[in-house]
């Protein structure tokens, strides 16, 4: 049986190359602006660049058919501005929100350091998954954000990264996975969580 991912078109990612990263990994991936008119799926995929706002207003129409879908079992992951929706609220745009398929919010980098945190970061292995089989901590990955999730509900954070503040890297409840960098610009190390994600997926 062919598995196959919607890559969710919304306006705000990177499209093409997480689909030939999926697609290099074993997983058909067809890029959609609806999830409704798309034959059946596997896997639901939330890319994401630039803003909370533009990206929540974008999801707007589909909030409560993206909640049906990851609620039916779909597995579902999100890239960067992408994790970051599938939380209720950021401070980057108060008074809109996200999916709120994950409880807790998006927070500003603070003011001491840098921002966009942007370049190469490693991850703190909080908790072992099969998501992150074959990852150590030595593994560099692509970061490109000002925003950081802060879960309420923190046993679902599965790696961390420090930029002067500690953040979560890695989201993990269910049938759902958010990762603050980008994978699919993250070389060996990038390949290897789509690797996982595609394996996850499979099972």
């Amino acid at each position: 049986m062919t598995l196959k991912a919607v890559i969710l078109d919304y306006g705000v990612g990177n499209l093409f190359s997480i689909r030939h990263t999926l697609e290099k990994a074993g997983l058909n991936a067809e890029i959609s602006s609806e999830t409704r008119n798309s034959t059946n799926f596997d896997a639901l995929i939330l890319p994401g660049v630039g803003s909370f706002k533009a990206g929540a207003e974008s999801l707007l129409k589909i909030k409560g058919e993206l909640a049906d879908f990851v609620k039916s079992g779909v597995v579902t992951f999100g890239i960067c501005l992408g994790m970051q929706l599938l939380f209720r609220e950021s401070e980057e745009s108060p008074g809109l929100f996200g999916l709120g398929l994950l409880s807790g919010k998006v927070v500003k980098l603070p003011g001491s350091v840098k921002a966009p945190h942007m370049g190469w970061n490693t991850l703190k292995i909080i908790k072992p998954s099969d998501f992150l089989d074959g990852i150590g901590e030595k593994d560099h990955f692509y970061f490109a954000h000002s925003y950081y999730v802060l879960p309420e509900d923190t046993p679902m954070v599965a790696a961390e990264t420090e930029y002067s503040v500690k953040f979560p890297s890695i989201v993990i409840r269910g049938n759902v996975f958010g990762v603050q960098f980008h994978p699919e610009k993250s070389g060996k190390a990038g390949e290897r969580i789509i690797k996982n994600f595609v394996r996850i997926v499979k099972c």
